[in-house]
């Protein structure tokens, strides 16, 4: 099959657009990876606004609304004082870029614990491990070695 040569710059335009679709769905991706980082780090409350324009809203239906960078950066600088260990995990992201506007979608997996009410430490009063493979040292895993 020959191939055509000749230039198209309107082929090129799509190319383009169609990267720049990729690049700013990467860069949400990056976008949302640094917030669950610094929620991690201890709930970094000025580096957590430094995301957010100067409108933004963060909501959450157990926490609460929050409107504004600085309503936003004020309530994460108490957050861990309600989870005193997080672990943020964005799950099966879904993003859809127009032009300059973005909406993306993501499952949250957060093992956490909630500090309000928690006192003492914990310790084992029980524990027993159980394990799921066990072979003896002498027979080994097979009887014979793979040709």
């Amino acid at each position: 099959m020959a191939q055509d040569n000749r230039f198209d710059p309107a082929r090129l335009e799509r190319i383009e657009r169609r990267l720049q679709v990729l690049e700013d769905a990467e860069a949400i991706r990056n976008l949302k990876a640094r917030y669950a980082a610094l929620c991690d780090n201890q709930y970094d409350a000025d580096g957590i606004a430094s995301l957010f324009t100067e409108d933004a809203v963060w909501e959450s239906p157990a926490l609460g609304c929050f409107e504004g960078r600085d309503a936003i950066r004020n309530f994460f600088r108490g957050a861990s004082g309600i989870f005193s260990f997080a672990i943020h995990y964005s799950l099966n992201s879904h993003i859809e870029v127009d032009g300059d506007t973005a909406r993306a979608r993501w499952y949250l997996f957060m093992p956490c614990t909630v500090a309000a009410g928690v006192t003492g430490i914990w310790m084992f009063r029980h524990k027993r491990s159980e394990p799921l493979m066990s072979v003896p040292f002498e027979t080994g895993w097979a009887t014979a070695r793979f040709p």
